[in-house]
């Protein structure tokens, strides 16, 4: 709520001349029809419609058969992105607001302002963030062992698999299989070393099956690992 806001409920009739303020000046009509003028464009607020009025702009009322709005004066910078009717919510709020203004309630009329503004122009919702495309490591490793054998796999090769970048990936791979994306692939490699080893292939067999440059490679790999 601004430093000067204020609520009140006005009667208008006959016009008064058009004026400015430094101020926004919100009606919402209660009972007739206002005839309003602004920056030159009218309007007609009758019971449930609104109205902003920004600072600066010239404006004037007239009504030939009377008619009641609730006003607030406010320097809320919020009014500035209204620019819809008012919501039920809000038809609502001024109806209580006003019988507050009459009766001289003072909660209502301290926290009136602020409520009228929330139930006019709610806070934009912040949109959830996007559901992030699963990774399937296991078919992510497999894709890989199929190519150690033609060709050695970066990082980028393996972003690309998954249709991310390689940013997006190695915070993905840190985050899902806590390591690094050169941890997580040199483990991978091992893993199908030490298989291979298993299964009674040779060092060399192992090496070239796995990605490693040479049987020697794999050799100190896998006492690193053994220590």
């Amino acid at each position: 709520m601004g430093a000067h806001d204020h609520l009140s409920v006005r009667a208008y009739g006959a016009s008064h001349g058009s004026h400015d303020h430094d101020h926004f000046q919100v009606l919402v009509g209660l009972e007739g029809v206002l005839e309003l003028e602004v920056a030159g464009r009218g309007q007609r607020i009758a019971a449930g419609d609104g109205c902003v009025v920004p600072p600066g702009e010239r404006h004037d009322f007239e009504s030939r058969t009377g008619a009641r709005c609730l006003v607030l004066d406010s320097r809320a910078a919020g009014w500035a992105r209204v620019n819809r009717t008012p919501t039920q919510a809000t038809q609502a709020l001024a109806r209580y607001l006003a019988e507050a203004c009459t009766r001289s309630l003072p909660r209502a009329q301290t926290l009136g302002p602020v409520l009228l503004l929330e139930s006019w122009a709610p806070s934009t919702p912040v949109p959830s963030p996007r559901p992030r495309r699963p990774i399937d490591w296991s078919a992510l490793a497999d894709w890989a062992r199929s190519r150690w054998a033609q060709a050695d796999i970066e990082v980028a090769d393996l972003a690309s698999r998954v249709h991310l970048s390689p940013a997006q990936f190695a915070a993905r791979c840190r985050n899902e299989q806590g390591q690094s994306t050169q941890q997580w692939l040199r483990n991978l490699q091992l893993d199908q070393a030490e298989a291979l080893r298993a299964r009674g292939a040779s060092v060399a067999e192992a090496a070239r099956l796995s990605g490693y440059r040479s049987p020697s490679a794999l050799t100190a790999a896998l006492r690193r690992r053994a220590r």
